[in-house]
């Protein structure tokens, strides 16, 4: 039976020529397409309110939480750091609304970078609201002006993890980010560290709840990298 994958959507607010001033709901064409070609029906939902979130989940498989803006540190009790970037906090409260009715109702959850980000808070963790202060940081976690389809740089995947079931122990990764995990969620174990030690991919310790997250970006390489591709297929074949 073919699964129906929710997938969290972004609102493009500034008005801009492309658009002529309209305001916009979006997800990369890259999450659509992957999961498509994994046989998944791709559902887009727009930013709506917390309360929506129970039927929304009622009615799909699984859900995909995307990247976007930095998650506002208000969900982890801190003041915004001078180096925090763009916040949604109506999108932060409408994806973790969906998160925990997720669990709730035991739907697997892919989420990707700020999604890993949003997950880890909703769970209890915490986040570095910038690389900087991180102390160990020596790796290029943001590898623009890179095109995102030549990874820049590696991590490393435990044995005995389900990411290693069909990705290498050591992988390259394409990289966008500026925040980081500082406290990891009591329900999440890390599976995956760059070499600077940033956390760069997770899975709950809860076999009742489905959770894989990863820092990079598979839904941008997914068409060039047949590893990327794999992380779909088994989210919407197998998770």
């Amino acid at each position: 039976m073919q699964q129906l994958i929710g997938i969290a959507g972004n609102q493009l607010l500034a008005a801009t020529e492309t658009f002529q001033g309209n305001q916009v709901t979006y997800t990369p064409q890259g999450f659509v397409d992957a999961v498509r070609q994994s046989n998944g029906l791709p559902l887009v939902f727009p930013v709506l309110a917390p309360a929506d979130a129970p039927r929304l989940i009622q009615q799909i498989d699984k859900l995909i939480l995307a990247g976007g803006q930095d998650v506002s540190p208000q969900l982890y009790q801190e003041d915004p750091h001078p180096k925090l970037q763009a916040t949604n906090i109506d999108r932060d409260l409408f994806e973790q609304a969906l998160i925990v009715e997720a669990i709730k109702q035991h739907k697997p959850i892919l989420a990707v970078c700020r999604g890993l980000q949003l997950v880890n808070v909703v769970l209890g963790g915490s986040l570095y609201q910038d690389l900087s202060l991180y102390p160990k940081w020596t790796v290029k976690h943001d590898q623009q002006p890179t095109a995102p389809q030549f990874p820049t740089h590696e991590i490393t995947i435990s044995s005995d993890s389900l990411l290693h079931s069909f990705l290498p122990s050591s992988y390259f990764v394409n990289s966008y980010h500026h925040q980081g995990i500082k406290k990891l969620a009591p329900s999440l174990t890390a599976v995956a560290y760059s070499n600077d030690g940033i956390i760069e991919a997770v899975e709950s310790t809860d076999k009742n709840n489905k959770i894989i997250g990863v820092q990079w970006h598979p839904e941008l390489t997914h068409s060039v990298n047949p590893l990327d591709q794999q992380l779909f297929d088994y989210f919407v074949g197998e998770f």
